[in-house]
């Protein structure tokens, strides 16, 4: 299982960061390169409590669908969202939002496992350490474009 962490301060309100993190064309958008888009569950607007989304999109030249849902939600300064079923053993990533110096420190915290027992854990060490905070790194980016136009 690997944890990591990701951080950056955008020139937006909380209120703002938090709707569009939870926002399904502000993530397909971000997630372009991939092709992802929604195959099942809400497919557009924002995601709230109780919501289910299943994401399909194209990674290592491998198809592959996640269905996720929120579990935890305090406007506008947390939520999660954890794998129903997909393509990991578990994910969960955490979004927090604080309101810092007019702006937002967006803090995401994600936790994940391959499955395939040992066979899982070598492509967790060999290239999902550097793959998801990558592909974490291209969301924020995104979304810190879109907030602050």
């Amino acid at each position: 299982m690997i944890t990591f962490t990701e951080e950056l301060w955008i020139d937006a309100p909380p209120e703002r960061i938090f709707g569009l993190s939870l926002d399904v064309d502000a993530h397909t958008g971000s997630m372009a390169d991939s092709g992802e888009r929604v195959v099942a569950g809400v497919s557009s607007g924002r995601l709230a409590p109780g919501d289910t989304v299943t994401w399909q999109a194209r990674h290592f030249g491998v198809r592959l669908r996640m269905t996720s849902h929120l579990p935890e939600y305090r406007a506008p300064s947390y939520f999660v969202d954890e794998q129903l079923s997909g393509p990991f053993k578990r994910w969960r990533h955490e979004h927090h939002f604080t309101d810092d110096d007019g702006g937002t420190l967006m803090r995401d915290v994600i936790t994940f496992a391959a499955p395939l027992g040992p066979l899982g854990r070598l492509a967790e060490l060999a290239v999902l350490r550097w793959y998801m905070p990558r592909l974490i790194r291209q969301r924020n980016a995104y979304l810190k474009r879109v907030a602050e136009s």
